[in-house]
Parts: structure tokens; sequence; C-alpha cells
């Protein structure tokens, strides 16, 4: 059966109809199966491996930094967000192109397009008394028209460069990133190779404190000594056992941290080289006047408000830009398939000259609102100036106290050892007690777990110098390098090797 065309018609609308009101249907949320869980893991797991070389036998603090370096994941995602801003800045640079539309469109009537004549003196329809059929029930118009606006293309230009300007702070933030990952891989470096020195060195002296403990209680139990001189020496051992424990504890997850900022196995064994005291020419020879000159130039906080500055002046620039009138030309070609017309194909060429009057009263407080925005940028500005300024002298300071807590450390370390070996001495001579031993024991332990966390410290501060005066540990990318170019970089610009 064949469907009249006003039926079929009323037909399609009401299709499209049902289909708008089946879209507007809220949708329920869909939980991910287990099966596309444990795919996308599987995928995550081998996207976090590619590339990493297996760790060495030895591991030194150059190769951690430049592992860090390269195989960060939270890295990785600093620099796709400079990458992100690359592709914004390049996108916007089409924004200056001109407009080239292309259009089709099918238009359908169930009935004729007609029309009566009337004298436009008179009012009075003309002699004729049938209506002029105009237009064909359906007809397709196809339309290619190319436009340019004067308006359009000067914010483009400035969105251009306010895009260049946030690509440039990406940069800074990644350098910020950067500096604080390098700090990071310095403390728990020095914490995991402590905890890998010590840790037989704890385990033995917890099964000495045990062995102790364990003969007390049985000369206890046997009356051997008096009850309250036998307690005292059990509390002191327990207590020596609880200070050997939370040592153990506290080293226990150093290698796992660095692990993690490596982007290595975490269940991975690799010796650390545990004694890398800082080499390399003393940093506090500069006088802090050329320190604060270098951090100036160079801080990347301070470098990202001064492009925050810049963006925030181009944007009152914009303001006032788009108060101006708008000049635009266009020129295009058109065809429709309507049979009643007598030239279905035409080319247009038109100008249009035109502002919207409303923005000029909002425009005295849109500038006000971009004269505040550029005047808060300065005083972050400012704000960060005088910053780097006190950063500058309060990390000479921590680097002059953390070595010399090293140089104490040292001393208190060697001291220790020297007491430990008497005490063992005494023990074997049967002058002293198991109790004095472990005492020794933790005592040697704790000052040598001082002295490393003094060492780490020591390399912390002067990391925290470098990131101050902007001093970066590589070049742009780390992408470009191998891992031993960029462990060459860490060695020659950080280590000072």
């Amino acid at each position: 059966m064949q469907l009249s065309r006003p039926f079929a018609l009323r037909l399609g609308a009401v299709a499209v109809l049902a289909a708008c009101l089946s879209a507007c249907a809220p949708l329920q949320p869909e939980r991910i199966s287990l099966k596309a869980l444990a795919q996308t893991t599987e995928e995550d797991r081998a996207a976090v491996r590619a590339e990493v070389p297996p760790l060495g036998e030895r591991l030194t603090l150059d190769e951690a930094i430049a592992r860090a370096l390269k195989f960060n994941v939270d890295r990785r995602a600093r620099q796709m967000e400079e990458t992100f801003e690359l592709r914004q800045f390049e996108l916007v640079g089409y924004d200056q192109l001109p407009k080239l539309l292309a259009s089709a469109g099918y238009t359908a009537r169930d009935s004729d397009r007609l029309v009566r004549s009337v004298d436009s003196v008179t009012g009075t329809p003309l002699s004729y008394s049938n209506p002029a059929l105009s237009q064909s029930r359906a007809h397709m118009v196809n339309s290619l028209t190319l436009s340019w606006s004067l308006l359009d293309y000067g914010l483009a230009r400035y969105n251009a460069e306010q895009a260049g300007d946030r690509l440039l702070a990406a940069t800074e933030r990644r350098r910020k990133a950067t500096h604080l990952l390098v700090q990071d891989v310095r403390i728990a470096y020095f914490r995991a190779a402590s905890a890998q020195l010590l840790r037989d060195k704890v385990a033995a002296a917890l099964r000495l404190a045990d062995e102790a403990l364990a003969d007390s209680r049985k000369a206890e139990g046997e009356n051997l000594r008096a009850p309250l001189d036998g307690l005292r020496y059990q509390r002191q051992l327990t207590e020596n056992m609880r200070l050997l424990e939370a040592i153990q504890q506290e080293l226990s997850t150093a290698r796992f941290e660095l692990a993690q900022l490596m982007n290595a196995p975490i269940t991975a064994e690799t010796t650390l080289a545990a004694d890398e005291l800082p080499a390399g020419a003393d940093p506090l020879a500069t006088p802090a006047e050329a320190m604060e000159d270098t951090a100036l130039a160079q801080n990347p906080d301070l470098r990202e408000q001064m492009y925050q500055r810049r963006i925030a002046a181009i944007e009152a620039r914009k303001v006032v830009a788009r108060a101006y009138p708008n000049l635009s030309f266009s020129l295009g070609t058109t065809h429709d398939s309507d049979r009643y017309l007598v030239n279905p194909t035409w080319t247009e060429v038109g100008a249009q000259f035109g502002t919207n009057l409303f923005n000029l009263l909002s425009l005295p407080a849109q500038k006000r609102g971009a004269a505040a925005a550029i005047q808060l940028a300065d005083e972050r500005r400012l704000a960060a100036h005088v910053a780097v300024i006190a950063q500058v002298h309060i990390a000479r300071e921590q680097l002059a106290g953390t070595r010399r807590q090293f140089e104490r450390a040292e001393s208190l370390w060697q001291l220790d050892q020297r007491i430990l070996e008497q005490t063992r001495l005494r023990e074997e001579a049967r002058a002293g007690s198991k109790l004095d031993r472990v005492a020794a024991e933790t005592t040697a332990i704790v000052s040598q777990l001082r002295r490393f966390q003094a060492l780490a410290q020591w390399h912390a501060a002067i990391s925290r110098l470098q990131s101050t005066l902007g001093v970066d540990a590589m070049p742009d990318s780390a992408d470009d390098l191998s891992l031993d170019a960029l462990r060459a970089e860490v060695r020659s610009r950080l280590l000072g090797v």
C-alpha cells in the first residue's frame, strides 16, 4: 500500500518526536565489569613497566635520580599537562584563519506554497484570481561560504598569546615538580640505604636481647638474683627491644617508597651505596647576593607568576577589543534545487559592520575587573619575589646547619662504635653483662641511623638550595636522553661529580 505524501510527513514527524522523547529518558549508570576491570589492570601494569630497564646489582644515587626523572609516573603526568597546553597553543592558532562553511539542507512540506498578490496602494487583489505557486514542495539547498571577521581575528591573536604563556607557565610547574621529585628521591634513597645496612644489625641485636631476656626470666624463676634487680634488668631489655623494633618499622617501608619514585618493581632487591657524601664545590662559597640574582632569574615559581601577569594583561586588552565594532566579509556560492527558480545557482559577496551596544554599558565594569586581575597578578609576583629571596637565605642556613649536624652525628657514631667494641671485650672477659652489650648495640644502631638521617637531610638541603636557584637536573626533556646520558647530566648538574 502506498502512503500519501501528507500522511508520510505526519508519520515521520511522529517518529522524530518519539525518538526525541526516548532520548530524554534518564540513563542508568553502568558499573565496570570484573572482566573489564581485570583487563584494564593488566594493561596498566604493562604500561607502567613499559621500556623501564631492570635494576642492576648496585644502585647509586645518580642512577636513582635519573630513573625517577625518566620513569616516574607522576612526572609523566606533569609532562602530559605541558603537552596538553602545547596542543592547545597549536589549536588556538587555527582560530585566526577565515571560516569556510559548507552546508546542505533538505526541506519538504505537505502542501504547496501558494501566494496571492494585492495592489500595494489600494490593497485590492490583482486581476487574476488564482494564487501563484512559488516553491517546490521538496527541494535541497547546498552552499559554500567563506567568511572572515576582523574582531574574531584580533581576539584569536590574543588567545594565541595567552595560550603560549600558559604553555610556558606549565613548563615552569613541570620544572618545580622535577625539583621536588629530586628532593624526595634523595631522602628516600638514604632511608632505604640505611634500612638495608642496618637490617641485619637490628635483627642480630633483637636476637641477643631475646636471649638475654630469656636468661633473666630463667634466673628470676630460680631466685638467682634479687627480684627487683631482675625486673629492672628485664625492663631495660624490653625498652631497648622496643626502640630496635621502632627503628625496624620506620625503615621497613623505605625501599618501597624509593621503588615507587623510580617506577621500579616493588619487590626488586639491589644494593645501595650508603655513604655517598655530597661532592663538588661548596655551594656556600657563592655569595648570598649572587645566589639572589640567580634565583630571581631562574626560580620556577617567580617565572610562572610573570607569565600569569602577562596573561592578565592580555585579558585586559581583550576586554577593550570586544567593545570595538566588528567588520566582517563573506563570499559564498549557493545552489537550490527548487524547480521554480529562474537562477538556481548564485554567488553572494557581503560586508557587514556592527556592534553590540550593550557591551558598551558593561565595558567600565569589565575594565575594572581586568585591572583588578592585573593588580592581583602583580601582588602575587611581588610576594613570590620576596619569598624567593627569603628561601635563598633559609636554604643557605639549612645547608650549613645540616652539614654541622652530620659532622656531629658522624662523631657520635664513631664514639658509640668504640664504646660497643669495649663492651664486647668486657663481655668476653666476663666483666660485663648481655644487658650492657644490648644497650651498646642499640645505641650504636641508633647513632648510625641518626647519621644516615643527617646525611639525607644534608642532601635534601642541597637539593632545596638548587631548587630555589632554579638549577635543573636535566635539559628540557628526558625522553630524548638515554638513562646513561641522563645519569651523566645528573652527576654534572646536581651532584657536582
